[in-house]
């Protein structure tokens, strides 16, 4: 049970590092002289780096919510496991941080989706999507998957 536990919680944790990377780092979408994420676009004209601060526009604004939300529903989701973890009764299903990390899966799953839709707004033609981007996309299979572990795993001795 406890190589089970340690399992979930480092899962927990990667998710957690990908969801941080992927909002913070300026690689959403990037060219050979230009990189933007959720915050910048950055750009390099004649040899001069220049980074622009986030448009005022509505939707980049929920983006960004949306990932910042998608990270503090995931930290209180493992605050609330390791609480959990130590005040439920045996057999209990961890039903709570399950949801709060599914509502974590959703947040991203919506952010990444806006992106996507609106990126020709946001962002120079000829840009391609960058890493951080796809950390996004990733970290959102892995939040339902370790979501779906803590509302089937019951708690035992």
């Amino acid at each position: 049970m406890l190589i089970l536990l340690c399992g979930i919680v480092l899962l927990h944790v990667a998710v957690l590092v990908l969801l941080f990377v992927s909002t913070i780092v300026n690689a959403w979408s990037i060219s050979s002289t230009s990189s933007s994420d959720l915050w910048l676009n950055c750009s390099t004209v004649n040899g001069v780096y220049s980074c622009n601060p986030g448009d005022t526009g509505v939707w980049i604004q929920a983006v960004q919510a949306l990932m910042i939300l998608s990270i503090i529903f995931s930290v209180l989701s493992l605050f609330l496991f390791f609480c959990q973890l130590f005040t439920l009764q045996k057999g209990g299903r961890f039903f709570l941080t399950g949801a709060f990390q599914i509502f974590a899966c959703l947040f991203v799953m919506c952010g990444a989706i806006i992106y996507t839709v609106m990126k020709h707004i946001w962002v120079p033609p000829g840009e391609s999507y960058g890493f951080a981007y796809i950390l996004a996309w990733l970290s959102f299979p892995l939040l339902l998957i370790s979501g779906l572990i803590y509302v089937i795993l019951r708690k035992r001795e």
